[in-house]
């Protein structure tokens, strides 16, 4: 038999013992692809200590899922995948921080400021409607009325009972909040904080 044979048959054990709970099964493949995504991460995470960090999430990820690891499929594979989300997921809070927010919108204005089709477009129809949701209750049926339904700020106005110049600051003010959480929640605005990140 191979090496290579060998290896697979010797992890293949170790990955149903991790499924069924035992610790020095999560300890062989800890040792074993630990290795493997450390130079990953590294050319993702430029500190250290962040990596390290992010590490541990990935196997407490691996842990706390075990149970969904599938023998028959590629575990490379799916701890890889498990190790590009946790990363997403780091930069994802960094571009939350409020003075990243600001040097981002700045830095990407071009991007952010792009026609309102960008945050109606079907591929984000999911985080558009996650920002509505999170919109106040005068606010969000504003945005329904006129931005969804179609509707004049005067129609908005008289179904609302509200003034046409009161319509039209709440639809601004959502617009903004809506086009500015799609921004950041984006998967390609993870991507371009990652390559501005390594370009630094």
């Amino acid at each position: 038999m191979s090496p290579d044979k060998l290896r697979d048959k010797e992890e293949l054990k170790y990955l149903e013992d991790l499924k069924n709970g035992h610790r020095h099964a999560f300890d062989f493949i800890y040792a074993r692809y630990s290795k493997m995504l450390l130079p990953k991460m590294q050319r993702m995470i430029k500190l250290n200590e962040v990596v390290d960090e992010l590490m541990q999430d990935v196997f407490l990820k691996v842990w706390t899922s075990r149970e969904e690891i599938d023998l028959d499929k590629s575990f490379k594979g799916w701890i890889f995948t498990i190790a590009q989300n946790v990363i997403y997921g780091y930069y994802r809070r960094l571009a939350l921080d409020v003075k990243m927010q600001r040097h981002l919108i700045k830095t990407f204005a071009e991007f952010y400021n792009q026609t309102e089709d960008y945050i109606f477009n079907k591929e984000r129809i999911e985080l558009l409607n996650q920002a509505i949701e999170k919109l106040p209750a005068q606010r969000k049926e504003i945005f329904k009325l006129c931005k969804i339904e179609g509707k004049s700020y005067q129609e908005a106005a008289e179904i609302l009972s509200l003034s046409p110049s009161t319509v039209s600051n709440q639809l601004v003010s959502a617009t903004k909040y809506i086009k500015r959480y799609v921004f950041f929640h984006a998967q390609e605005f993870i991507i371009f904080c990652i390559a501005a990140y390594l370009k630094g």
